[in-house]
């Protein structure tokens, strides 16, 4: 299997476009790093936010769910923001994967220091675009207009 590669075409268009993001492991500590980006997110971009962790807290304003499986029918999540660690995030992006259609599910961005090549795998060969190792917050900067990505190079 080789290794996992972000596209940055991709990046773009999630950063670029008002969605809703499945943040999970966004609980309401202040101090976590979950909670900041996501406010960030959430003012900066105006992503709106779906907070998914066991307390199951309102953060930001919005109602939180334990799992991705209690999201309510009718909710459409165009990402999800995985802020767990790289030895829980298979079961989650396995989650993401069979709640896909029910929740409209495009993509999963997987924080920095979030690492899971064989569930990246799996989540491409099931129709999902994949972000790995790396934060909104780093990337946003990087892939602005006239970031000379579509640059010709031949």
């Amino acid at each position: 299997m080789s290794a996992h590669h972000n596209d940055p075409n991709v990046i773009r268009d999630l950063l670029h476009t008002p969605a809703t993001w499945a943040v999970v492991g966004l609980g309401d500590n202040p101090d976590r790093t979950a909670y900041r980006v996501s406010l960030w997110l959430q003012r900066e971009l105006g992503i709106r936010l779906v907070p998914v962790h066991p307390s199951a807290a309102k953060v930001h304003g919005a109602t939180g769910y334990k799992t991705l499986t209690d999201i309510p029918d009718g909710t459409v999540v165009k990402v999800v923001d995985c802020f767990v660690n790289s030895e829980r995030v298979g079961a989650v992006v396995d989650e993401a994967i069979a709640e896909r259609e029910r929740l409209g599910i495009e993509a999963l961005w997987l924080q920095l220091g979030v690492i899971d090549e064989e569930a990246a795998a799996r989540a491409e060969g099931a129709g999902l675009a994949v972000v790995m190792d790396t934060c909104p917050k780093i990337e946003y900067p990087r892939i602005q207009p006239g970031d000379g990505s579509s640059a010709v190079t031949d």
